[in-house]
């Protein structure tokens, strides 16, 4: 081999070494710039972001509870010691008031009945006599015919007939009593949601015989989380809701002034409409609509949710993002109202649900040609 040749040759390897360290320095300097951009907070994802905002919003309140009577009326014998021989109505039955709903037997109240009707007629009749009576002895005292004694004695008469015919009408008016009482009448206008009593019970005073819903009126008894019960008031509409009967409308009744301290709950009783197809004890789900509050409000979109709690990413100075947990007030298709996030804040709308707590994030240009928040410079 020539001299010239073996030149040639340890020159070109010479220069592929050269290369070859080259190439070795440049992937060691690669290496070392993607560890130190990982310690310093991960992928740079490109997202856009949002500014927290106060809006007004239709706000509603939404609470549960049981559906039971505006007002139950026990219905009850105030009468005794007499036989049902005839009951009207049944569970279910709407009736007036005053309507009869159970006859009792009466056979002997309308003996005695006659039998005082008599009495008072011989009362009137006794006073009737010494009415009389009275008049002529004044009369034969006047003359000097009568002594004082005789007309003393006429006058006790006369003042007994009288209490005696008081006592006898006061007897007639009492048997009257028992006898319109052995029909027992609805007390008011309403709806048979119980009956207790059968035809042939002998029935005792004081015994429930029935329970109505006064004018048929039912309202939901829904419990109101305590911080969100200041914004519920009397006269506010509500849409009530159940698995069962369906949904109907209702109207705030009255908000009760007691939170439960167990439960931190309040109750607002919904009217409900007539008509409804719920029943008492029913569950339902009423909401409130409350009207247009003030809230602070972010993009739908930039609400996730992390081990089933709702959040947002919110995004620090540092270009860095960090979960913040809220609790949803309302929600439409484009702004939820939430609390828990700080107005002129920002939070990421598109790309969140790929980011982790403590990435570092490049905010896009908003649509619309708003300008994305500034980014710090890279140390």
């Amino acid at each position: 081999m020539s001299k010239t040749t073996r030149t040639a040759r340890l020159s070109l390897g010479l220069s592929a070494v050269a290369l070859s360290a080259v190439l070795l320095a440049g992937c060691g300097g690669h290496g070392d710039e993607t560890t130190e951009e990982k310690a310093a907070g991960g992928s740079r994802q490109t997202v856009t972001a949002a500014t927290v905002s106060q809006t007004s919003l239709r706000r509603t309140v939404t609470a549960s509870g049981t559906v039971s009577a505006w007002e139950e009326v026990p219905v009850a014998a105030e009468t005794g010691g007499l036989t049902a021989v005839a009951v009207y109505v049944d569970e279910g039955s709407y009736v007036r008031q005053g309507q009869a709903l159970v006859q009792m037997n009466d056979v002997l109240l309308r003996a005695q009945l006659r039998q005082q009707q008599a009495q008072v007629q011989l009362a009137e009749a006794n006073v009737a006599r010494d009415d009389a009576a009275l008049d002529r002895a004044q009369q034969l005292k006047e003359r000097g015919f009568l002594s004082q004694a005789s007309l003393d004695t006429a006058l006790a008469n006369q003042r007994a007939s009288n209490a005696n015919l008081a006592a006898a009408r006061a007897t007639l008016a009492q048997t009257q009593t028992q006898l319109s009482q052995a029909t027992i009448r609805a007390p008011v206008a309403g709806l048979v949601i119980s009956r207790s009593v059968t035809k042939g019970q002998i029935i005792a005073a004081g015994t429930e015989l029935f329970r109505m819903v006064r004018d048929g009126r039912l309202e939901l008894d829904a419990q109101v989380p305590e911080t969100e019960l200041a914004q519920v008031r009397a006269g506010q509409s509500a849409t009530v809701t159940s698995s069962e009967a369906g949904t109907t409308s209702g109207t705030v009744r009255i908000v009760t002034p007691e939170v439960n301290a167990n439960t931190r709950l309040g109750l607002a009783r919904i009217s409900l409409s007539p008509g409804a197809q719920l029943r008492p004890g029913m569950f339902a789900r009423a909401d409130i609509d409350v009207g247009d509050q003030p809230a602070n409000t972010v993009p739908t979109g930039a609400v996730l949710y992390r081990d089933n709690k709702p959040g947002v990413f919110s995004l620090a100075a540092d270009g860095r993002v960090h979960f913040q947990p809220i609790v949803i007030l309302s929600r439409t298709d484009t702004q939820t109202a939430v609390t828990g996030v700080n107005l002129g804040g920002r939070v990421i709308v598109d790309g969140a649900g790929f980011l982790n707590e403590g990435d570092r994030v490049n905010v896009a240009q908003a649509p619309g040609g708003a300008r994305p928040a500034a980014q710090p410079a890279a140390k």
